[in-house]
């Protein structure tokens, strides 16, 4: 009997992650950091209807499984309406709150904020440099908890164009080798080949790639490697900077 029900939670287990993998990627991309509080609560009420799938033994499977389909289907289907209906979108998301605005703190919306006092808010406020009130022009609360801030123009760093000053192009790091294994397909999209990645890395003294952390071809002329347990170098390959920037 001890052997089936182990049996039994084993088949469960991996059904219900399954069952996720399948929904985590029907329901698209979103980092953690960036979840609204429907977005979180639902992902924990998910995952607490996945724990019982797997370990509730004496329940049915497939009634729990279909109300987990279910759950994440909804859960989709509102948020695919919110994306089409912005008006929706708000009552299911909310919507961003101005906190500060031309310096002044704006107190009924600060207390219209859950668990967000004005102790928290100077808090935020330094962790995105800014130590004095006066300064910020705006100051929202978005949807997933976190502060942009935009401080006044004469507070704001310089920009290149502030100073009318042109740019060289700056892309992507194209990885050649990672943790020791050369990466032939970003080498061939580069154009390049492995020998010359191995004579650019010979000239250096470096000719055992499994010692080769990362390599990286950047858009400014150069080759960045990491050996391990050693100083990072760079190589000197501005010769194939016009073609990289083609790519």
């Amino acid at each position: 009997m001890i052997a089936v029900d182990y049996l039994e939670v084993t088949w469960r287990t991996l059904a219900a992650m399954t069952a996720l993998l399948v929904m985590a990627r029907l329901s698209g991309k979103q980092q953690v950091a960036h979840l609204t509080i429907f977005e979180y609560i639902t992902g924990i009420t998910i995952g607490s209807t996945a724990s019982a799938l797997a370990i509730n033994l004496d329940q049915p499977f497939l009634p729990i499984l279909l109300g987990l389909v279910l759950w994440v289907g909804a859960t989709i289907l509102l948020n695919n309406l919110g994306l089409r209906s912005r008006r929706l979108g708000k009552v299911i998301r909310g919507e961003p709150t101005i906190l500060i605005e031309n310096g002044r703190i704006v107190e009924e919306a600060l207390r219209q904020v859950p668990n967000l006092t004005l102790d928290d808010l100077l808090m935020e406020l330094r962790k995105k440099g800014v130590f004095n009130v006066s300064q910020v022009e705006y100051a929202v609360i978005e949807l997933d908890g976190s502060l942009s801030v935009l401080p006044k123009s004469q507070y704001r760093s310089v920009q290149p164009h502030d100073l009318k000053l042109d740019t060289s192009y700056e892309g992507l790091g194209i990885e050649l080798v990672y943790d020791g294994r050369v990466v032939r397909k970003n080498l061939a999209g580069a154009r390049l080949d492995e020998e010359w990645l191995r004579g650019k890395l010979a000239e250096r003294g470096v000719t055992d790639l499994s010692q080769v952390m990362l390599a990286q071809l950047n858009t400014d002329g150069t080759l960045y490697v990491d050996l391990r347990d050693d100083q990072p170098i760079t190589i000197d390959v501005s010769d194939y900077k016009r073609q990289l920037e083609k790519l």
